[in-house]
């Protein structure tokens, strides 16, 4: 056996990759993969382009239902309106969300706080986190009374 082969077989002095340029790949893979997780979905969406579902269309983990409880019909749904074409619409930065919760036909005027909870003209010293437990809540407190009509349809 030479002197000049490892007893491994391989010539001294030829060694595998440092440590560095492993590492140096590894950190570049894993900078462009999360990169192109993070623009997967402007892909489908170019600049000027509005979301193919029209101009509303429900919210990531968007609530919408219909439902009898307690005798009553409730609806629920949160939206967020784009405007197609406008400045930010590629980017969500124009975007509104919209919630609306109506039983038996009447809307309740639902708002959201800013930790993410709903509550409503009828409950507003409780807040719920789901637009269904809000309407639920509303429809317990309410008994068998019936919502008033907004004042602009009492003309």
């Amino acid at each position: 056996m030479s002197r000049t082969t490892d007893p491994g077989g391989a010539p001294r002095g030829a060694r595998g990759p440092s440590r560095r340029i492993v590492l140096r790949t590894a950190f570049t893979a894993a900078v462009a993969g999360g990169t192109a997780v993070i623009l997967l979905p402007l892909r489908d969406h170019g600049p000027g382009t509005a979301p193919a579902k029209g101009p509303g269309h429900p919210a990531a983990g968007a609530e919408e239902f219909a439902e009898m409880y307690r005798g009553r019909e409730i609806r629920g749904s949160a939206t967020v309106l784009v405007p197609a074409g406008g400045p930010g619409a590629a980017e969500g930065g124009a975007a509104e969300p919209v919630t609306e919760i109506r039983i038996d036909g009447c809307p309740l005027h639902v708002m959201r706080r800013a930790d993410g909870t709903y509550l409503s003209d009828v409950t507003h010293y409780e807040s719920f986190p789901t637009l269904r437990e809000t309407a639920r809540a509303a429809v317990d407190e309410l008994g068998t009374a019936r919502l008033a009509l907004p004042a602009s349809h009492h003309r």
